[in-house]
């Protein structure tokens, strides 16, 4: 617009309208359809918990939120296609973990995650479980620890691939526990817990979710749980931390936003995220998960995920995990 115009719009008490046109464009948000990309394939942890939050994000900001699925590369492909989408509110990725671990698991990436997605809203921690399979003579963390320590190298440690949180806690509790075990990488949980269960490898680190029924059952022994303390849902199973002060390790998402995505919209989708997981049927669902709802500001996400990012290149360094 050229100055003589604006001076005319100014003269006839129009140039206020003229000037909060952009703010009420953006108070007009979500005016279609906003998408949450996931880095993986339908059934997932991940694909789950978006289309568990998607309807109630959908019911409270008046638009819906569909699932897009963009697997690969370890949900960088997603995180790409979201760093470079329009920051204009209607692109959402679902942050996870493995966010933090690719910054340095990754020597190159064409986004910087750190700068090019902003955080949103954490939605929930997942636990991991150490498993043995019952052939395994260790019925205890310490028993564990002594085998490991007395057969070097004997003891396979399955993971769903190269550089997934279950690796990582798994490198962890190696590191801190000073054990050989052998890594053993699979393109996936589904083929890692076939084996686990089969005994073709002895230990693994796995999500509580999708191991609750087999620990139930007695085919696989949890012998520890990656928090800070003990679950509800597993109250006679320690945390490693008993043993190993200062073990942590678990599995955390959230929805993340491509950088410049304005504060006012961020905040909304904050609000409404907040909301969701603290809704009784969202909150119960996640408890049957064994997941710990995280509510807090798109500041304290970011926080978590600076924090988080920091911690796993640690562990990916020491371990020296490639990816696939």
């Amino acid at each position: 617009m050229s100055l003589r115009r604006y001076a005319f719009l100014r003269l006839a008490g129009l140039a206020p309208l003229w000037a909060s046109l952009p703010a009420r464009a953006q108070a007009a948000w979500p005016a279609r359809p906003v998408r949450i990309v996931v880095g993986y394939a339908p059934g997932g942890v991940n694909d789950l918990l978006a289309r568990l939050v998607g309807p109630f994000l959908a019911e409270r900001l008046g638009q819906a939120f569909p699932v897009e699925n963009r697997p690969g590369a370890a949900s960088n492909i997603a995180t790409e296609a979201v760093a470079r989408a329009a920051p204009d509110g209607y692109t959402l990725l679902l942050v996870g973990s493995a966010n933090a671990i690719n910054a340095t698991l990754y020597d190159k990436l064409s986004f910087d995650f750190a700068k090019d997605i902003v955080p949103v809203a954490s939605l929930c921690s997942v636990p991991i479980a150490l498993l043995v399979n019952p052939s395994v003579p260790a019925k205890s963390l310490a028993e564990l620890i002594a085998y490991a320590k007395a057969n070097p190298g004997k003891l396979s440690m399955a993971s769903p691939g190269n550089g997934s949180p279950q690796h990582l806690a798994g490198e962890l509790f190696k590191m801190m526990a000073g054990v050989d075990m052998v890594h053993i990488p699979y393109r996936g949980g589904g083929p890692a817990m076939t084996d686990l269960l089969s005994g073709q490898v002895q230990v693994s680190f796995g999500s509580v979710a999708s191991s609750m029924q087999y620990i139930r059952s007695g085919q696989l022994r949890a012998l520890g749980v990656t928090t800070a303390q003990r679950l509800d849902v597993l109250p006679d199973v320690p945390a490693i931390a008993e043993l190993l002060p200062g073990y942590f390790a678990v599995g955390w998402y959230g929805l993340g936003a491509p950088a410049g995505t304005p504060a006012e919209i961020v905040n909304r989708l904050n609000a409404a995220a907040n909301a969701a997981i603290a809704d009784p049927k969202i909150a119960a669902r996640l408890a049957e998960l064994g997941a710990t709802p995280l509510p807090g500001t798109p500041a304290d996400f970011g926080k978590l995920m600076a924090e988080e990012t920091e911690r796993w290149a640690k562990v990916v360094k020491f371990s020296g995990a490639k990816p696939d």
